[in-house]
């Protein structure tokens, strides 16, 4: 490539940013790069760039990623603009009622919710694929992440607003779209069991699969990323611990700790620490030695020809994985997800009366409503309550 050529290129502002934006290709869907190029400013890439130095998580950098990308999108077809920092309040309430609203008016007032040219033009553009209001939790997550992004260019949205609230919190309550939970059904004890009992082959892929499921669900269910990313530097012998706590002649079980850093609601400095104890240990220490892997990701992809690859697994192969094993142990593979490992370890804890403190120590959960909220489901699902007619 001769100078002119260089200058022409670097100079045109879709081909600077794509350029940039090479430099964040272990991190953001690259497949998506020229689409990233087209719709985020050069402060919109900047950001992401800060971010990246500043060690925030991958999965947490590519969500901003994505939700910068379609509110840029967004605010360019409705308003003809790109998002303006700090964002005005006017626009913010703008966006609640394009993405929430109620179907039934909508066929009487047909200025209701958003307009059908802006609709039009985002799914021309592959940036709506919902037809009808959103989930409230995609418009949540949008804002929270909008805010997030306001706070890291150092500046005061209008996220906290009276008015914002009031709108948001009006606006799904018309919505008629019910909650939707990242996994229809919770992989309790017994599905566990299911799903386990497909893992006992001597093939390497069964090693690795029993490791992960076990260690997943018995750390108090970890989430797919924090799966996925699990390196062995990670983990730490600990001293054996009695079977029975309460006589001191019980036979001992093998006991690790999994020292998880950085995870999607705490921050690195945090003492983030989880114990795996017994049958877990066991599987994980197999699959290790099996391996022959002594340093780096704990769990790595496997070809077709049972060869060990050097790459780690992604979070979307954890889920695939979880799907997999449900087929064969003959579930439905659409109810469940990798996330209901997490749901299944509190909603099991709950069943056998393990104290939610505790339990939240060990899934690392830190709002107390959300850990609780399983507990809840569990004693409404085991009570006398919705058994009134049997």
């Amino acid at each position: 490539m001769d100078d002119i050529t260089s200058r022409v290129l670097v100079s045109d502002p879709e081909t600077r940013r794509a350029l940039q934006l090479d430099a964040l290709s272990a991190i953001l869907p690259m497949e998506r790069r020229d689409q990233l190029a087209e719709l985020l400013t050069d402060d919109d890439v900047e950001t992401l760039k800060h971010l990246t130095r500043e060690g925030v998580g991958e999965n947490t950098l590519r969500a901003l990623a994505s939700d910068l990308a379609y509110l840029e999108g967004w605010a360019r077809t409705a308003t003809g603009s790109p998002l303006p920092w700090p964002a005005p309040e006017s626009l913010v309430l703008k966006y609640v009622a394009h993405h929430l609203w109620d179907p039934a008016k909508r066929e009487t007032d047909p200025h209701h919710g958003m307009p059908t040219a802006v609709a039009t033009e985002l799914q021309d553009a592959l940036l709506l694929r919902t037809i009808g209001p959103h989930a409230p939790s995609t418009v949540k997550r949008r804002l929270a992440n909008w805010g997030t992004l306001h706070r890291w260019k150092g500046q005061e949205g209008p996220f906290h607003a009276p008015s914002l609230r009031a709108a948001l919190r009006l606006a799904v309550r018309a919505s008629v779209r019910p909650r939707q939970r990242k996994s229809k059904r919770a992989v309790t004890r017994d599905v566990l069991d299911r799903l386990l009992a497909t893992c006992r082959s001597d093939r390497i892929v069964d090693t690795r699969d029993l490791a992960i499921l076990l260690m997943a669900f018995a750390s108090g269910g970890r989430r797919r990323s924090e799966v996925a990313r699990l390196r062995v530097e990670q983990i730490s012998d600990e001293a054996a611990v009695p079977l029975d706590p309460k006589d001191p002649r019980s036979p001992t079980l093998p006991c690790v700790a999994i020292h998880l850093g950085r995870t999607k609601t705490g921050v690195a400095d945090e003492a983030g620490r989880v114990l795996l104890v017994g049958p877990p240990v066991e599987a994980l220490r197999e699959w290790l030695e099996r391996a022959d892997i002594s340093k780096g990701p704990v769990f790595r992809a496997i070809d077709r020809w049972e060869a060990l690859e050097e790459r780690a697994l992604t979070p979307q192969s954890i889920n695939l994985i979880v799907k997999r094993r449900c087929a064969m142990a003959g579930l439905e593979p659409r109810e469940f997800s990798a996330h209901g490992l997490r749901s299944g370890y509190l909603t099991e804890a709950a069943r056998q009366g393990v104290a939610l403190p505790e339990a939240m120590q060990q899934s690392q959960h830190r709002s107390v409503q959300q850990a609780a909220s399983y507990y809840n489901e569990a004693e409404r699902s085991f009570g006398r309550a919705a058994r009134l007619i049997l």
